[in-house]
């Protein structure tokens, strides 16, 4: 078959750390999500495996990549390497790509709760 087709129904749903998750199904090389927050993702964390790319779909807030911090808002991309630690506050609805696809055991927690 040349293509794959999602029915919405298929969509998992999740709530974490301050977000609404709807993650698609294992889509091979890469992983797609979609969050929305009213505060942020209120954990930190760094991914040993993908790439995340995160597209601000509305709203705005900032990242705050190994301490740093970087202002985003609707439109903006930002692309976060392996081994870099993530988390972010703000009011927004984010398209998030992972490549290779996201897995758990690739994730590692270095804080609970930041607020």
């Amino acid at each position: 078959m040349p293509y794959t087709h999602t029915h919405a129904k298929d969509v998992s749903r999740e709530e974490k750390f301050g977000i609404h998750l709807e993650v698609y199904p294992d889509l091979k090389d890469f992983g797609l999500v979609i969050a929305e927050t009213e505060t942020g993702h209120n954990q930190e964390f760094y991914d040993t495996a993908s790439t995340f790319h995160y597209v601000i779909l509305d709203g705005g807030g900032s990242f705050f990549l190994d301490d740093e911090e970087i202002q985003v808002s609707k439109g903006d991309l930002i692309s976060i390497a392996p081994g870099t630690r993530i988390y972010y506050r703000g009011k927004m609805r984010i398209l998030l790509l992972t490549n290779p696809g996201w897995r758990a055991e690739n994730e590692v927690e270095t804080r609970e709760q930041i607020w």
